[in-house]
């Protein structure tokens, strides 16, 4: 009973931190820097997606969410209806890349092509300067942030294909594409490896392309790119502040960077309440 009672009180001291799949690896490796300065602590850090993360808040089941879209307006009057203070905070920067099997002679991509083919306007790579093959559309599942944001960012907020493959993380995006000669998808610029090829996107009709890297996405010039969220309640503050100091440092900064993320400014990144906007 001693032993149980011990666990107990660990687990319920332990800080939670739950959502995004993107930042999960980050936020893992984060976790362990943090823990190897802060010994006596406990992080536990597990996925499920943005939209998880952010709905475990106001069920106290997570006390960090970690998003890769934006909180939406229902979850914004969900938690003022609960009298829940979220706190904003922009930890990273990343880079979406949308990529084909290495087969693909395919190198690039405007986004209006990707707009009509992720909507099923343009169904063979022939209608785009590559081979008579069926294009095979992969893309995360509906309560991924990265769903969410390459809609908005790519679609221009209409809608996917009704037939679109739905993938529930992005280590299956990267297997199906790596397996499929005529699949595209996206995934986050800190997961690409030499099993699938990352094209170069055009905002401005072709006339500027870029490859997604740390340093085009830090620049500008790829224009795929997206900021990382967590977020927590005020009445935690205190709980959890010492880790999101630590991911905001530099030495927390440093580690977004080797990890294929996009540093923020951290003097221009102070926790932003919710309820102040």
């Amino acid at each position: 009973m001693l032993v149980c009672s011990l666990l107990f009180c660990g687990a319920a001291d332990a800080q939670r931190v739950k959502g995004s799949d993107t930042l999960l690896p980050l936020t893992q490796e984060l976790a362990e820097q943090y823990l190897d300065t802060h010994p006596a602590e406990e992080v536990i850090v597990t996925g499920g997606g943005s939209g998880v993360g952010i709905a475990a808040l106001p069920e106290n089941t997570t006390d960090i969410a970690m998003a890769s879209r934006k909180i939406k307006f229902g979850e914004k009057m969900k938690f003022a209806g609960l009298g829940l203070d979220a706190v904003e905070v922009v930890v990273a920067y990343d880079a979406l890349a949308v990529v084909v099997n290495p087969s693909n002679p395919v190198d690039s991509l405007t986004r209006e092509q990707l707009e009509a083919i992720f909507r099923g306007k343009i169904t063979n790579w022939k209608d785009v300067g590559g081979e008579d093959r069926k294009i095979v559309v992969y893309s995360r599942e509906t309560s991924s942030g990265t769903y969410e944001f390459f809609k908005e960012s790519v679609l221009d907020n209409k809608n996917y294909m009704s037939s679109i493959l739905s993938m529930p993380a992005t280590g299956a995006i990267i297997q199906s594409v790596r397996q499929t000669a005529g699949a595209i998808g996206y995934i986050g610029l800190a997961y690409l490896n030499k099993y699938v090829k990352p094209l170069a996107v055009s905002y401005d009709g072709g006339v500027h392309y870029a490859l997604p890297s740390v340093s085009t996405a830090a620049d500008g010039s790829y224009p795929i790119v997206r900021p990382l969220y967590y977020y927590y309640d005020s009445r935690k503050e205190a709980e959890v502040s010492p880790f999101i100091s630590y991911v905001l440092s530099p030495e927390g900064q440093a580690s977004v960077l080797e990890q294929g993320f996009i540093p923020v400014k951290v003097e221009e990144n102070a926790p932003a309440s919710l309820n102040d906007r």
